[in-house]
């Protein structure tokens, strides 16, 4: 049971982080990133193997979550996971100018959301 306490509040978060990824990115910001990447002549990334890639980054970052929310309060967690996760990425696909900085109006709030819920399941759930 106590392996269980402790897999299940990460693994529940990954499921949550996942399924926000997949609807911010693939439903409300897919235009954004495709023609974003046509203006660049590349190809928005969207095979199979990507997807898989995003399953396991939420993964990590709900693992990160789990990890940070040990030490810091609910409000705490949500913030330094945001920043570790979102804003350090949202830096480097920035500078390598792979980042649709228009998708930020949208992002910012959605993966703040995304990141406080993650927060909440862990903090609920590990008790």
């Amino acid at each position: 049971m106590g392996v269980l306490k402790k897999i299940l509040p990460v693994l529940l978060a990954t499921v949550w982080i996942s399924i926000s990824e997949f609807v911010r990115n693939q439903f409300l910001l897919q235009t954004f990133w495709v023609n974003h990447y046509k203006a660049m002549g590349l190809v928005f990334p969207s095979q199979p193997v990507n997807g898989a890639v995003w399953g396991v980054w939420s993964l990590v970052f709900a693992l990160a979550v789990y990890i940070i929310s040990k030490r810091f309060s609910l409000l705490e967690t949500t913030l330094l996971s945001w920043m570790v996760a979102f804003v350090m990425m949202w830096l480097v696909i920035g500078n390598m100018g792979v980042l649709p900085y228009g998708i930020l109006v949208y992002a910012i709030p959605l993966s703040m959301l995304e990141a406080f819920v993650a927060a909440f399941i862990v903090k609920k759930l590990d008790r």
